[in-house]
């Protein structure tokens, strides 16, 4: 080792060699004036050792993320100064959930050619307890995983507004604060790190919250890897956690995901709907009603009030009621026959009557008197009859739903009413995907073709058929598809479909001075004809 000599007065220092990654509790580096004093993680990826180190000058604790790798590395060295680029970039940041960046060191400045080291980035210590130790003792429950996260993903939006990539992907920089909050504890971004990859390390870092398990690759050997589908995407959290949201699970995945379109691509559209699934999951945990619950009182955007409570179970009340069930059911029967007898002697004539309006030519021939013959009813072949669904949702599986209550209006039979998606400051798929409603049938329809009335022109739409009301969307098989003609849209399925649920997803909606906003007014649905 070298020995390096401190400030007058002092006792001599040892300092360390980093070559081979071999660190220990006690060196010092930075030309003496940072103590070693415990490693809490590796990122192998960069070389990156991460340390809490004594600051002997200031006396405080400090963060340090100690770049190990050879000087004569060109390659090497070369990505060590573009991660140390970004730090100092860094340090003009301040949020309170981002470690401030002090110092960096470099070769020649601060770092000695002898100690093993391309750089250090020396920030400020963050208290609090390990991500690891976080999620060791099991996943984090929803609504509090909402909240650990939500600081950071505004951190991110700032960040990027300022053209900033913040580094979150590896769960060993983030350290959990005293207030609950996550905190990016050890900045210093990749080389190579991108925008995206700070989204996607948030999808990462909620995934690892409510599994326990860590998404994306370089993680630490202490968190599992999380598990991925034979496509390659990794398994939504709710698959491995079934206490989970939907709409939580599908934001962490639809985060992580790169193929395809509609992935949330931006921290601003992962901040609306984290905050949408917080507050329904506190909501819920104060037993409060949520937006879907069935016994809340729903305010209809035009003001209406719904309400839905469950009548009171009253013994008396329920003797009263049954007994007013009774005799109607008895008075009705008694109509119905006496209907009936009514109607069998119109109809009827006894043979031996005699009176003016009897036809005497005929009675003499034996013959019976009969009414004139009816026309048959005109009946429709089934497959111009609509078969109506029995029940119908919002189906977003990036967040909670469009305007909720009025989704049965989109099924009533009356196109002057209908449903509405929210107003939109962005269109499809920038934002998400899109965003639809799911109509569910008592028994299976044999779908032949759909027929949209009273839409917003311009608004396109696809036709899925899925085997449960709530599918990841990649699991909805597209059947049809078109752009929406306003008064009516018919879509016909190149091959019928059976199936028990039909969602009709909105793809690209309509704008209006600058806003994106869709309206449905009436679905219908036609069977194969028989």
């Amino acid at each position: 080792m070298d020995g390096r000599t401190g400030r007058p007065g002092e006792a001599p220092r040892t300092s360390i060699r980093a070559s081979g990654g071999y660190l220990a509790p006690g060196g010092v580096v930075g030309d003496g004036r940072y103590r070693l004093l415990a490693q809490l993680g590796v990122d192998d990826r960069a070389g990156a050792h991460l340390w809490r180190a004594r600051d002997g000058q200031l006396r405080r604790d400090v963060a340090l993320t100690l770049i190990v790798g050879d000087p004569a590395d060109h390659a090497s060295a070369r990505s060590a100064r573009r991660t140390l680029e970004r730090a100092a970039h860094a340090a003009q940041f301040h949020h309170p959930v981002v470690a401030r960046v002090l110092d960096v060191l470099s070769l020649g400045n601060g770092i000695a050619a002898g100690e093993g080291l391309l750089g250090v980035v020396v920030s400020e210590w963050s208290k609090g307890t390990d991500l690891i130790d976080v999620v060791g003792d099991g996943p984090i429950s929803p609504g509090m995983a909402c909240r650990m996260v939500e600081p950071l993903v505004d951190a991110v939006e700032q960040a990027h507004h300022s053209g900033l990539v913040l580094g979150l992907d590896h769960p060993q920089r983030i350290r959990r604060g005293a207030d609950g909050r996550l905190r990016l504890a050890f900045p210093g971004a990749l080389p190579d790190a991108s925008l995206r990859d700070d989204i996607k390390a948030l999808g990462a870092l909620l995934y690892v919250l409510l599994t326990g398990r860590w998404p994306l690759e370089g993680g630490p050997a202490a968190i599992p890897p999380a598990p991925h589908a034979p496509t390659g995407r990794v398994v939504p959290p709710r698959s491995l956690a079934p206490h989970v949201p939907a709409e939580l699970s599908s934001l962490a995945a639809r985060t992580l995901s790169d193929g395809g379109e509609g992935g949330i691509r931006t921290s601003s559209a992962f901040l609306r709907v984290l905050r949408q699934v917080a507050e329904a999951e506190e909501r819920r945990a104060l037993g409060q009603p949520g937006a879907a619950d069935e016994e809340a009182g729903r305010t209809d955007p035009d003001g209406a009030v719904w309400t839905t409570k469950r009548p009171v179970s009253d013994p008396q009340q329920r003797k009263k009621v049954a007994l007013g069930a009774t005799v109607l059911v008895v008075a009705a029967v008694g109509i119905l026959a006496w209907l009936g007898l009514t109607a069998i002697s119109f109809f009827q004539t006894d043979e031996g009557a005699s009176g003016p309006d009897v036809n005497v030519a005929e009675s003499s021939k034996g013959k019976e008197a009969k009414p004139p013959p009816q026309e048959p009813k005109e009946t429709k072949p089934p497959a111009d009859d609509p078969v109506d669904a029995s029940s119908v949702t919002v189906y977003n599986p990036e967040g909670t739903g469009d305007f909720e209550a009025r989704a049965p209006q989109a099924i009533d039979g009356d196109p002057e009413s209908g449903w509405q998606t929210d107003q939109y400051q962005q269109q499809f798929p920038t934002f998400k995907r899109g965003v639809g409603l799911t109509m569910t049938f008592d028994e299976p329809i044999n779908l032949s073709k759909v027929k949209i009335l009273g839409a917003s022109p311009g608004t396109r739409v696809e036709i899925r058929v899925a085997d449960h009301p709530n599918p990841h969307l990649d699991d909805a098989e597209v059947v049809a598809g078109s752009e929406l003609e306003g008064d009516e849209t018919e879509l016909t399925l190149d091959q019928p479909a059976e199936t028990t649920h039909v969602i009709v997803w909105i793809t690209q909606l309509t704008e209006v001075d600058g806003q994106f906003q869709s309206t449905i007014g009436e679905v219908k649905f036609y069977p194969r004809a028989s």
